[in-house]
């Protein structure tokens, strides 16, 4: 197999500057038109309000964190922005995966060092401790490092920081995960 036709094999993504300056045009554009920047986050988050209020209502009513994000006219939670902004993101990139052929199969990558059954565990570890570190954070790395850091937010400067300066601390010891 020659080298041309192993790069037709290889997935396709944007270029990284590219797609960084979309991103930075759309963070712009959301804190122009919402008043505020992205957040993943907000809509699990909202999703999970919404589950507990048709679960339990009473109970979603009388805790002072659910209740905080129930809007007072009865409407539903999940008719929020930040949760159309999750689902244009989950089409967007299936979109993006479709025009580039990443589609055709669901595919693990991983280091040839490991298996793929030891990459999806790590992986799984790591966005269940990613997620308990964004409620600590009080948002995730686009709500409160991202968009913080577009703001000039102190608390977004030392999130951004210390998120990558942690993780290249840490890609030290578990680095045979994808090298």
């Amino acid at each position: 197999m020659n080298a041309n036709s192993n790069m037709k094999n290889q997935p396709k993504y944007i270029n990284p500057y590219f797609g960084g300056i979309l991103l930075g045009i759309l963070l712009l554009a959301t804190f122009y038109l919402a008043g505020r920047g992205l957040s993943a986050t907000g809509a699990v988050k909202l999703s999970v309000v919404t589950i507990m209020d048709k679960i339990a209502p009473v109970h979603t009513e009388n805790n002072t964190f659910y209740s905080r994000f129930i809007p007072e006219d009865g409407s539903s939670p999940m008719f929020n922005w930040l949760v159309f902004a999750a689902i244009g993101t989950l089409f967007g990139g299936m979109l993006s995966g479709a025009i580039f052929g990443r589609l055709k199969k669901l595919r693990i990558e991983h280091s040839p060092k490991i298996s793929a059954r030891t990459r999806l565990i790590a992986a799984g570890i790591g966005g269940i401790l990613f997620g308990i570190g964004s409620q600590f954070g009080r948002g995730c790395s686009s709500g409160a490092a991202l968009s913080g850091t577009a703001s000039l937010s102190l608390g977004g400067l030392i999130v951004m920081a210390l998120m990558f300066g942690i993780g290249y601390v840490f890609a030290y010891f578990f680095r045979k995960l994808w090298i």
